[in-house]
């Protein structure tokens, strides 16, 4: 019964580091998903749907049900998976993705959901310059946040303008959904994120009727500037069932 972590955007598996370090469990898989540091399948639309689809049949080939667990758009997906899948979630657990009809995207994803604008966002991409963002504004670490643009190869370009230009509804689109979400659920928020206020954790919260919602004196990136608290809350959450 395997733990399954999902990373999102701009990210790769690589974003789960630190918690890993601080997990005791030896079943735990950390996917990228296509497009961000893996290949994408032969006609892969990148919609989020798609994302749905192939996160659903990879957990099927498992062949039991997880610990299912994301973060930002990771903590969207996992969601609707189990939302719409619950025989093959044990526990679900996601943070700083709101799925809520009351959310106005962020600036950043208003740009990438313009088909003029968000090309050209991508086509001049200003490395340095969208690492110190991360880091200024959400506090990624420098090193880090380098990191991760550094690996905004074409593909995951694409894919992140794709995965956005399709979401522009997300949150009434599948927030009626959370209702078939019945495993038990945990939701770890970051309190300072400017782009996700809390209220959006709260709210995902009461419509995932979860066990917990835990708010970090953090910002957007938990999983990264509070790994061994995130780590425990799961720890916790997953002797849950």
């Amino acid at each position: 019964m395997p733990v399954v972590l999902i990373h999102g955007v701009p990210d790769t598996h690589r974003l789960w580091a630190g918690v890993l370090r601080h997990l005791r469990r030896t079943d735990v898989l950390a996917w990228d998903l296509p497009g961000f540091g893996s290949p994408r399948p032969d006609n892969f639309t990148s919609t989020k749907e798609e994302y749905v689809r192939w996160l659903t049949e990879r957990i099927e080939a498992l062949g039991e049900p997880v610990d299912l667990v994301g973060h930002g758009w990771g903590c969207m997906l996992t969601a609707r998976v189990a939302s719409l899948r619950p025989d093959l979630v044990r526990t679900w657990a996601g943070g700083n993705g709101p799925i809520s009809a009351r959310y106005d995207w962020h600036t950043v994803a208003k740009i990438w959901q313009d088909p003029i604008v968000g090309d050209q966002f991508m086509a001049t991409l200003d490395e340095a310059a969208f690492a110190g963002t991360l880091h200024d504004g959400f506090d990624v670490p420098a090193d880090l946040a380098r990191e991760a643009v550094a690996r905004m190869d074409p593909v995951m370009r694409d894919s992140i303008l794709r995965l956005y230009r399709s979401a522009v509804t997300v949150g009434a689109d599948w927030e009626p959904g959370l209702a078939g979400l019945t495993s038990p659920a945990l939701v770890f928020w970051g309190t300072r994120d400017p782009a996700v206020p809390a209220e959006f954790g709260r709210e995902l919260g009461e419509l995932t009727r979860a066990t917990r919602v835990a708010e970090l004196d953090c910002n957007h990136w938990t999983v990264l500037e509070r790994p061994a608290e995130v780590a425990a809350l799961l720890t916790e959450h997953f002797q849950f069932s």
